[in-house]
């Protein structure tokens, strides 16, 4: 079955032809017209159907559309060519000459360039597509101001697969189609219709090319106008002469400094080390480089989508392993829901939903038949699992009823995807409960809490803050919610760990999902009592947040609780007068100490792998991760002893081999609390206690969290968050939203000055305030 995607926040239907495309069937009549304009050696007489894949009944591919679009405007290229891909301009110019004398003698290239403007937090991005001649200098900011649009950046990959299906070597305006046209703003350089030689466009693929005219070329994309959108045709070199002439000529400080900022993020040698690139200067290439290096994952073909490699996925196999073994002591068990959620239910509850819909994957479509009511993807279980809760439940015997189930779900992100912190699709457990009581349901929310603090601090090394949501920030549709609050200090973030709600009676109530039992309270009998449930879930994002935590410029650093090979032995110190028999000693010690570590629970491995040399090696295990490294050498024999090599710190100390089985696990504790330590201390290090609001904007910019006094009223949120983000410093188009927002609610209030009733004051509107709360910026 084929299945067609489409989320919620874009629902195409099927239009009606439009009076261009009217035109197109008209005048395309025959499929030796089309191929005939990418093959101009092809006559009429020898198009054969039968020898033509091309031609078969499958759909009709873009370009196949755009040279039909060409043909109506009585368009057709001067040459079509076949060449080697070409990834630049030069290679691709050098390509056209060597694939003469079917490319022009005289030609320019034409250039498609992909601008993102800035974007509100949850809109949809409107690209910016410039078509112009190759030599023609399109600076993005005066662009930007004759479009009154912030910040032009080049799009990513994953913008241009989104909204072309292209990389960007294979851009071309012929990507730009009835569909594709108003969903972006089109800029077409003015200098195109007074070109005199044919220009080179990109067939789609950055290994054909079509030569068409400017003037054609302009043609084309006017072709696509509509009454309400348009193509904008710019003068570059006139608005290149404005910005000499203005202030705008001058690179801003800020742009300076970003750029030096990159220069200062190389390394040094970066070819012979893991990262390339400092934590400190440009954590969001770190970051990638380090997932990268580190062999978790790889990049799928489908945008904001990741490949989860066994290292990365033995980590999330561990916290399962972990998280089960606790919940089965509440008496949760595990089962499993289908995927798909109907039009009807998922919509049953608004006000629950209404903080997913902007994400909600759709099929519409299986094979070539539309489906009769489109099929959700989930974005999250309640919907799907309560009719059912409604079916099962049907006396007070049959409560508590607490199930979990490990599954993924999709939220169709439109922001940067970013590996593990924002994802189209990621990995998590999802419990639902249901009591006959308040006080039950109160009493779990916490308890599992608490197991996702212990899974952050005692597995994953990390720190958290426990602590209950604001009303604004709670779980849409629950009375509650209670989460741990995570920390990245090189970005100065707050990060959401994990979230326990309580949904009260609001999904069992008869407008929703009718879950009941009699009343136990009513005499007659006849009385009915509305269960009270919870849900609770923790994602694979905790991999993500364990990277930044402890990730260093060697690459990533593991926590030995969750690391599938705690220690791995490098034999060493074998040089060309190393005797066969010395070589074999040194293998056979090599496989003596995995053995010996894995009867004590040690998950050790030896690397005995051939023309590595051991400083390869090395590199190799620590951009992984590898908590100890055991060196064996000649020498180390002799001695009858190991060096171990520890990857948080580097700090190198022999170990007798007699004892490796009680020293190697005690070094892999210390490790582990000793991580653990180091990043509470940087956390709290960083949780300021603010009282004035002058001081507000200056602690976030210093990397830190703010703890406020605050009046817990929802206007005042929206004010603090409006306000610090309009007194940040600017940030990377990569980085969430400057505004602070409330992060948690701290449980545990004795950190700071207690709040005295009618005196302490929340700073950001003098009301009287409640309780100190987390503001920060975050992720």
């Amino acid at each position: 079955m084929r299945i067609l995607f489409r989320c919620a926040r874009r629902r195409y239907s099927s239009a009606p032809l439009s009076a261009l495309q009217q035109r197109v069937a008209h005048r395309i009549t025959t499929p030796h017209r089309i191929e005939s304009l990418l093959n101009p050696d092809l006559t009429p007489h020898s198009w054969n159907p039968s020898l033509s894949p091309r031609y078969s009944t499958r759909p009709m591919s873009a370009l196949d559309s755009a040279t039909q679009a060409l043909a109506a405007l009585s368009i057709t290229p001067s040459a079509t060519v076949s060449h080697a891909s070409a990834a630049s301009p030069a290679a691709w110019k050098e390509a056209l000459r060597q694939a003469a004398p079917n490319a022009p003698r005289e030609f320019e290239l034409l250039k498609v360039l992909v601008f993102k403007p800035k974007t509100a937090k949850n809109a949809t991005p409107v690209p910016v597509v410039v078509v112009a001649r190759d030599g023609t200098e399109t600076s993005s900011g005066p662009l930007g101001k004759t479009l009154n649009l912030k910040e032009l950046r080049l799009a990513s990959e994953d913008l241009l697969s989104e909204f072309f299906s292209l990389d960007k070597d294979s851009l071309s305006p012929l990507a730009i189609n009835a569909h594709t046209f108003p969903r972006i703003v089109t800029v077409v350089d003015a200098s195109l219709a007074g070109a005199k030689d044919p220009l080179a466009v990109r067939a789609l693929t950055s290994s054909q090319t079509v030569f068409l005219s400017g003037s054609d070329i302009i043609a084309y994309l006017r072709g696509l106008e509509t009454a309400e959108v348009k193509v904008h045709e710019v003068d570059f070199v006139a608005l290149r002469s404005e910005t000499v002439d203005g202030v705008a000529a001058q690179p801003k400080p800020a742009e300076r400094k970003e750029k030096e900022k990159k220069e200062d993020a190389k390394i040094e040698g970066a070819v012979q080390i893991a990262i390339g690139v400092k934590k400190e200067v440009d954590f969001a290439a770190w970051y990638t480089n380090v997932l990268v290096k580190a062999d978790m994952l790889d990049y799928y073909n489908v945008s904001g989508c990741y490949v989860l490699k066994p290292w990365s996925y033995s980590i999330w196999e561990i916290i399962q392993e972990w998280f089960n073994s606790k919940i089965r002591e509440m008496g949760v068990e595990n089962a499993y829901f289908p995927m798909f959620v109907s039009q009807k239910v998922l919509e049953r509850e608004k006000n629950h939903i209404e903080g997913f819909s902007p994400e909600v994957a759709w099929v519409t479509r299986a094979g070539q038949s539309d489906l009769e009511e489109p099929i959700a993807i989930r974005p999250t279980s309640e919907t799907a699992m309560y009719p059912y809760y409604a079916k099962w439940i049907k006396s007070h015997r049959d409560l508590p009823l607490k199930l979990n189930q490990w599954n993924s779900v999709v939220r169709w992100e439109f922001k940067t995807p970013q590996p593990f912190i924002r994802t189209r699709e990621f990995l998590w457990q999802e419990g639902h409960t249901a009591f006959l009581t308040k006080a039950e349901a109160d009493k779990e929310v916490l308890e599992i809490l608490d197991l996702y603090r212990r899974v952050f601090e005692e597995l994953l090394a990390v720190p958290v803050i426990p602590g209950i949501k604001s009303e604004k920030e709670k779980f849409a549709g629950g009375l509650y919610t209670t989460t741990v609050e995570g920390f990245i200090p090189t970005t100065g973030r707050g990060i959401q760990g994990a979230t326990s709600h309580c949904l009260g009676q609001n999904f069992s109530k008869p407008e929703m999902f009718n879950i009941f039992v009699e009343d136990l309270n009513d005499p007659s009998g006849q009385g009915k009592t509305y269960v009270w449930q919870n849900s609770w879930g923790l994602s694979t994002r905790t991999i993500g947040v364990m990277v930044m935590v402890h990730g260093d410029n060697q690459g990533l650093v593991l926590p030995p609780r969750v690391a599938s090979v705690q220690v791995i032995i490098v034999p060493c110190g074998i040089t060309a007068k190393t005797t066969e028999e010395q070589r074999q000693d040194i293998t056979a010690k090599c496989e003596e100490l995995v053995t010996t570590l894995r009867k004590v629970g040690i998950r050790a491995r030896a690397d005995l792998r051939d023309g590595y040399t051991p400083g390869y090696k090395f590199n190799d295990w620590e951009q992984k991760g590898v908590p100890v490294r055991l060196e064996i050498g000649p020498q180390d024999l002799a001695k009858k002893q190991t060096l171990g090599v520890r990857r948080d710190t580097g700090v190198k100390t022999p170990i007798p081999l007699a004892s490796v089985e009680t020293a190697v696990p005690a070094l892999l504790e210390t490790i582990q609390k000793e991580m653990f330590a180091r990043a509470k201390e940087v956390y709290w290090s960083r949780v300021k206690q603010v009282t004035e609001w002058e001081k507000v904007v200056p602690t976030l910019d210093d990397k830190c969290v703010v703890v406020l006094p605050w009046c817990e009223v929802e206007s005042c949120e929206d004010d603090i968050k409006d306000r610090s983000g309009r007194a940040a410093e600017p940030q990377d188009e990569r980085a969430p939203s400057a505004g602070a927002k409330s992060l948690a609610i701290p449980f545990d209030q004795s950190h700071w000055d207690p709040i005295i009733p009618g005196k302490t004051k929340c700073p950001a509107c003098g009301n009287d305030a409640k309780r100190w709360t987390l503001f920060g910026r975050s992720y």
